[in-house]
């Protein structure tokens, strides 16, 4: 693990089928989702408004924003359903023991 990966949380915080936003200073809020049992990491804000998809729903790999109803894959950043059309940044995860750490430099 390189110098890039920053300790997010810890597995337990974050249950299969929930999410959990977490910050870092300088960073924009980062989005993480467990689908059954598999972690992703995404930009928490709605591209459409800017609406925290922490408050959303995380149904299968997908999480809903509350403020417009747009709908994101958490697997691949992209919106599913409008009025959002541009997709979230992702991230990449490493998972150590019980430990969720996240590469703060968006996967390309």
């Amino acid at each position: 693990m390189d110098n890039d990966y920053k300790y997010a949380c810890s597995l337990k915080e974050v249950k299969p089928g929930t999410t959990k936003k977490v910050c870092f200073p300088g960073y924009a809020p980062i989005l993480i989702a467990n689908v059954d049992g598999t972690i992703y990491a995404v930009d928490d804000t709605c591209t459409h408004e800017d609406s925290s998809l922490s408050l959303g729903c995380l149904k299968q790999d997908k999480v809903k924003c509350t403020l417009h109803g747009s709908w994101f894959s958490v697997v691949t950043g992209e919106p599913t359903e409008d009025p959002a059309d541009e997709p979230l940044e992702r991230y990449s995860i490493y998972l150590r023991h019980d430990e969720i750490w996240i590469n703060l430099t968006p996967i390309s």
